[in-house]
């Protein structure tokens, strides 16, 4: 009977000071970073594959690039098109795209 009690006492008192952590702790900017960051990643990766996706697939179109420097590329229907940040495709017309940056 002791040790029951012991155990309800130590329960309670790590639930009590579970909960008032719980109220000093903004949930609001936690759940924002992480969240954030969350989608960050996400990003990167659908990036990434996109990317890699391109490459292995469609023929890259040297000399020319999209309008901040990204790499364009041809699919099998010659259409013109660059990955963006988040991964996904933009297309471009012939007349959109960029020549090769002069150094």
């Amino acid at each position: 009977m002791k040790n029951l009690f012991k155990v309800a006492l130590v329960a309670t008192g790590i639930f009590s000071f579970v909960q008032s952590q719980a109220h000093s702790m903004p949930l609001d900017s936690v759940g924002h970073k992480i969240k954030h960051a969350a989608k960050s990643v996400g990003h990167a990766t659908a990036h990434a594959a996109a990317t890699t996706d391109a490459a292995i697939v469609d023929k890259r179109y040297d000399g020319k690039y999209g309008p901040d420097g990204q790499a364009v590329y041809i699919n099998k229907h010659s259409h013109y098109y660059y990955i963006n940040k988040t991964g996904h495709r933009v297309y471009l017309k012939k007349s959109e795209l960029m020549d090769k940056p002069t150094k």
